[in-house]
């Protein structure tokens, strides 16, 4: 065991356990602002379909319900304008990081391959890499990559964690690129349903990828738009030649969504009225937060979509953590994501609107 984990990083959560404790010592209680986990109630509606399938005593399938299958479908074709989606261009996950993570195992990456991730990206796309014992690197831009043995490339837009979004223009230029050099693209869209100041687009849609799903595939999750991570509930959709040999892998592996989390999800998708009440509580307490922060001397930058915003003194991160540490909040400095965040950190607003007002009245105080 200790050969896997020790081609691992440190966990990076566990460098902040310090500032944590710092932070909960205030007299008003910690804000926790540096995970982003939901914390508002999961819709009813979700709850109802959760309990009525809650006796389900046998084995579910890795592909799914034929009605999660059909919501998944509609949802694409619904949402993100992609279209001709039939089941199967789908497949349901346990959750969008044990993805990420496990991805380049699956595809049979390994050494001499490389997988290829923005400079400021979700540490997991790292970690999916070294399980495989494949390399990894990181861009700026990924057209200037060399493809020469890069067997997986990673978008993600909305970013986790700057909240930049890639324009339409930028999408179909990168998903020409990959397939002019036969390179796969999986594209981590989980914050899709959350711009503000941005429309996020998907490469699932015509108008990117040119009407066809070769070589491209796209991950989503009900996490964020719907409360889920208790859940694990997410999928993938795209390339048919891509997503068959991983259903077979994962049937043989036993990664399935429990039956009970599928009756959910087809409640979640099949809904857009719990997304905008969703939507309009974080733009609150993304507005409170921007304006504070801007006027305790921060400066924002990107942060048109996603829960976060990203956010510089100008100085060290971890300098940074502990000033707001001492106010009693906490952050995720932005070295977590990459050395290129090393003077930013990461602001998530999913606190609650009673710990959001407190951190509000304490940067305002400070």
């Amino acid at each position: 065991m200790s050969a896997v984990s020790d081609r691992l990083p440190t966990f990076p959560w566990d460098k902040l356990e310090p500032y944590k404790a710092t932070a909960a010592a205030h007299p008003g209680g910690i804000v926790d602002l540096s995970v982003g986990t939901p914390v508002d109630p999961v819709p009813e509606l979700i709850q109802k379909a959760l309990v009525a399938a809650a006796d389900s005593p046998g084995y579910p399938t890795v592909w799914g319900t034929v009605e999660l299958r059909d919501a998944i479908t509609n949802w694409l074709e619904r949402r993100l304008g992609a279209r001709d989606v039939t089941h199967h261009h789908i497949l349901p996950i346990v959750g969008s990081k044990e993805l990420v993570a496990w991805l380049p195992t699956q595809l049979g990456l390994g050494p001499g391959d490389r997988v290829a991730f923005p400079r400021l990206a979700y540490p997991t796309y790292e970690v999916g890499a070294r399980l495989a014992r494949a390399e990894h690197v990181a861009y700026d831009d990924p057209t200037s990559l060399d493809p020469a043995g890069l067997g997986l490339l990673w978008l993600n837009s909305p970013s986790n964690p700057t909240g930049r979004v890639l324009s339409k223009a930028e999408l179909t230029r990168t998903v020409a690129w990959a397939r002019e050099h036969g390179v796969l693209l999986f594209s981590d869209e989980c914050y899709l349903e959350l711009g503000w100041d941005a429309d996020p687009v998907s490469v699932l849609h015509p108008d990117v990828n040119g009407g066809s799903y070769e070589g491209i595939v796209a991950v989503h999750s009900l996490s964020k738009r719907s409360n889920l991570a208790g859940y694990r509930a997410a999928f993938l959709a795209g390339d048919p030649a891509v997503l068959g040999p991983l259903l077979q892998i994962r049937k043989h592996g036993g990664m399935m969504t429990s039956a009970p989390t599928q009756a959910a999800v087809v409640a979640a998708l099949g809904d857009d009225a719990h997304v905008h009440e969703q939507r309009a509580r974080y733009a609150a307490r993304r507005a409170a937060l921007g304006e504070a922060l801007r006027a305790h001397g921060f400066r924002i930058e990107h942060s048109e979509a996603s829960l976060y915003l990203w956010a510089t003194r100008g100085e060290s991160c971890w300098t940074t953590v502990a000033h707001l540490a001492d106010l009693g909040i906490l952050v995720a400095p932005g070295d977590f994501y990459g050395p290129a965040g090393d003077h930013h950190v990461r602001v998530a607003f999913t606190a609650t609107d009673e710990r959001v007002a407190a951190a509000v009245e304490r940067l305002a105080g400070a």
